[in-house]
């Protein structure tokens, strides 16, 4: 008999247990909560360029400089995005030799400088 509680000692002991296994499974719930953050990869200078992040980074300098995308193809490798006053397209290849050519071109542009801030937002966005 357990002198403080009155109850059998084995009662007693059970009910500690049940305690134990219920402090452990919400100890078990809170750590399954956690999240777990892989670092993103880092940007090598002067690595070579991959299609899909060339591809991306042009789409997103297009964005960035403020022109709704049109047309965003990337098995042809063509971005086609509309400015109020014309046209800026980039053309993103694969070459031979496994590199990576992005050009871009303008037609029916007031905004002269456009056409050189997506280039600058282009390589921003790809880390030079």
């Amino acid at each position: 008999m357990n002198r403080c509680t009155g109850q059998p000692a084995e009662r007693g002991a059970a009910v500690v247990r049940s305690r134990l296994v219920s402090v452990a499974a919400v100890v078990v719930l809170a750590l399954s909560g956690c999240a777990y953050y892989v670092p993103a990869p880092t940007v090598v200078p002067g690595a070579p360029a991959s299609f899909d992040r060339s591809f991306s980074a042009a789409s997103g300098a297009m964005r960035d400089q403020g022109l709704a995308i049109s047309v965003e193809d990337r098995s042809s490798g063509t971005i086609v995005g509309k400015a109020q006053t014309g046209t800026v397209t980039a053309s993103v290849r694969q070459q031979a030799d496994g590199s990576v050519r992005v050009q871009f071109d303008a037609s029916g542009l007031r905004d002269t400088d456009l056409i050189n801030r997506v280039s600058r937002s282009y390589d921003q966005r790809m880390g030079r």
